[in-house]
């Protein structure tokens, strides 16, 4: 009996012992487990600092025949923002590159597009340098509005009033009229393209995003645009002599006037859009009896042209009257009467840094 009984509690003494040792490990495994969370969570909100909220941004898309040429004005209006609230993109011929010897302005460092083509002047290939662009900056889901810019454009206001103009509405800005000249619209175009949607405006459009996709990825009316729109070169004598009778008039149709005004109306779009420019233009309509063979062309504007008065001048438009339409357009924003122009053209070095010397953008 006493040797049962000494068994019986040396058992006991076994069973104690492998419950404590159960019991001693488990602590330990979860406090192990316990600290490695702790310690992970402490991690986390030392090293790891939240996400920044991305604000929409514009997209200036410039095209350029090589550099820059008004980069220093740019990079001062650039640096109006702090917010990483815009993108640049710029199609230049093919090789350019912009680094510290092209330019001046380190916001330009890189931006140029590694899939430029060779633009020629009145040519579909000036559509084709667009959509390049819209397909490079639509990659970046933030670019929310899309901003065409000429190389010799300027802005007329600073960074934080361009970008509440632009970002108060959801309406594209594309200058859009009916073009009523004999010799523009190509009747080869019909029925793809048919001639009550064709429409005449100023290039420098400012797309919003569902728009800059359309012009994208179009496959229907920019191939009518390459096949049957294009401006054909004149001889070299036809300033002295009279015209040859073999010249087409379909050397009057530019594409890039007509291509995403042409294109919007097609799909059914013009109620998206405010039907006007952004950027102002001046046209010299001195008078000749050879200005319909010559066309009009845009003002440049010289060392002495640049004064406070000549963007006061500008700033101070408010409606843009279309003939052929019989329209004008009074300009707006945020629903309250305002200048028609953030930005003009066409500005050469000198006068873009007089400009800039006045501190006009504030």
């Amino acid at each position: 009996m006493k040797r049962k009984s000494l068994q019986n509690q040396k058992s006991f003494g076994r069973g104690k012992r492998k419950l404590f040792i159960t019991l001693l490990v488990s602590f330990c495994f979860g406090s192990l487990v316990l600290m490695q969370t702790k310690c992970s969570r402490i991690n986390m909100f030392a090293f790891v600092s939240p996400p920044s909220i991305q604000k929409p941004k514009i997209v200036f898309l410039f095209i350029a025949r090589n550099r820059i040429a008004l980069d220093m004005v740019w990079d001062a209006f650039f640096q109006g923002d702090t917010e990483r609230k815009f993108s640049i993109f710029v199609h230049s011929r093919p090789g350019f590159l912009l680094n510290q010897a092209s330019t001046g302005s380190a916001f330009f460092y890189g931006r140029q597009l590694n899939d430029s083509i060779q633009v020629d002047w009145g040519q579909s290939s000036m559509i084709q340098a667009e959509r390049i662009l819209l397909k490079n900056a639509l990659a970046d889901r933030f670019n929310e509005r899309f901003v065409f810019v000429s190389d010799s454009c300027v802005p007329l206001y600073n960074f934080s009033y361009t970008y509440d103009y632009i970002m108060s509405t959801s309406t594209s800005f594309v200058d859009s009229f009916a073009d009523t000249k004999q010799g523009r619209y190509n009747p080869k175009m019909n029925p793809v393209v048919p001639v009550h949607n064709w429409r005449k405006g100023s290039q420098w459009a400012v797309l919003v995003r569902k728009h800059a996709e359309v012009v994208a990825k179009d496959d229907t009316v920019y191939p009518m645009f390459q096949q049957h729109c294009r401006r054909r070169s004149l001889p070299e004598f036809w300033r002295d002599r009279p015209l040859p009778a073999d010249v087409s008039k379909e050397h009057n149709c530019i594409p890039d006037e007509h291509y995403v005004q042409t294109l919007i109306a097609q799909r059914g779009l013009e109620g998206e859009i405010t039907r006007r420019t952004l950027t102002h233009t001046s046209w010299d309509l001195s008078s000749s009896k050879d200005r319909e063979r010559r066309g009009w062309h845009p003002v440049t504007y010289k060392l002495s042209d640049a004064t406070p008065m000549l963007i006061k001048s500008i700033k101070d438009i408010d409606n843009v009257y279309y003939e052929t339409e019989y329209r004008r357009e009074w300009c707006s924003s945020k629903g309250k009467p305002s200048p028609c122009f953030l930005f003009a053209r066409k500005f050469t070095r000198p006068a873009a840094l007089r400009l800039l010397n006045m501190s006009l953008w504030g």
